[in-house]
């Protein structure tokens, strides 16, 4: 087994070291360039518990935000994204170092500052994710005792975002997109059948995923089967949950710029109509 050579200490959680296969790399763990130094060996085998930075553009990013974060603040977020790491059981995108760093930072300093910024999509996002959801709490809860502040809950909607980004390595900036998607065409939907829906409801809940899964369907260009005759019957029996339904679809079309296949008329019809029983 290769080991890392230390090239210098950056301080106690952060290492330049090089290594025969990665080249110069970025290593971060919790106090391990404690009573480190230059020419020191590290081998791979202890490095289960670190995080090895390879991509070159998130090491300077990384290497950038490190003046802005004191040493204890630094252990807290590295202990946060090993829990992440365990939580999940998965190799987690190295962006999550530098993304998460920086907006746990931001959303500390925004705190102390007494400015506290409303997440809009928080309700989607607990539906949409809800396993990112609970780690993201447990994570703030960590984050809360660890630093003994209060971290507001919206909070949870972004750590889970951070998180659905690194496991499914897909951009935060497109995760974000969609959490806004579906936000947008819940209220749509409200004006439409002139309700506020209720985010604890099961309707509710079942419209959200349902929408999630339908986005992700066209992103890959999934097709689904149009159930015989149906599209008929409620295009008759149900137009106004019909016509709704197609509106949305022209919205998901219009946003993510591919085709959306007419079956997912069919279903979100369904869904529509499920809410408007009940409004009955």
């Amino acid at each position: 087994m290769e080991a890392f050579t230390i090239k210098k200490a950056l301080n106690n959680n952060v290492l330049i070291v090089t290594h025969p296969i990665y080249d110069e790399v970025v290593l971060i763990g919790k106090g391990i360039g404690f009573n480190r130094k230059k020419g020191d060996h590290i081998s791979k085998e202890s490095v289960e518990k670190m995080f090895v930075l390879t991509n070159e553009k998130e090491q300077e990013q990384y290497k950038k935000l490190l003046p802005y974060i004191d040493e204890d603040m630094l252990g807290v977020i590295i202990s946060a994204i090993e829990l992440i790491r365990k939580r999940t059981a998965s190799i987690l995108n190295e962006h999550i170092h530098v993304a998460l760093t920086d907006h746990i930072l931001f959303s500390i300093n925004r705190l102390m500052s007494g400015l506290s910024i409303k997440n809009p999509f928080l309700a989607e996002t607990k539906v949409m994710y809800p396993a990112e959801y609970a780690i993201a709490e447990e994570v703030i809860d960590f984050i809360n005792d660890a630093v003994n502040i209060t971290l507001p809950e919206g909070e949870i909607g972004f750590i889970a975002l951070h998180i659905h980004s690194a496991v499914t390595n897909k951009d935060l900036s497109e995760v974000n997109q969609y959490s806004q998607l579906v936000a947008k065409l819940i209220q749509i939907i409200e004006e439409q059948f002139q309700m506020k829906l209720n985010k604890e409801d099961i309707h509710y809940m079942r419209l959200v995923r349902h929408l999630r899964y339908a986005i992700e369907r066209v992103i890959k260009g999934e097709k689904i089967n149009e159930p015989d005759k149906i599209t008929l019957f409620l295009k008759q029996e149900y137009p106004l949950s019909y016509n709704l339904a197609w509106k949305i679809i022209k919205i998901m079309q219009q946003t993510l710029k591919k085709p959306v296949y007419d079956a997912e008329a069919v279903y979100l019809t369904m869904h529509l109509q499920r809410i408007q029983n009940k409004l009955k």
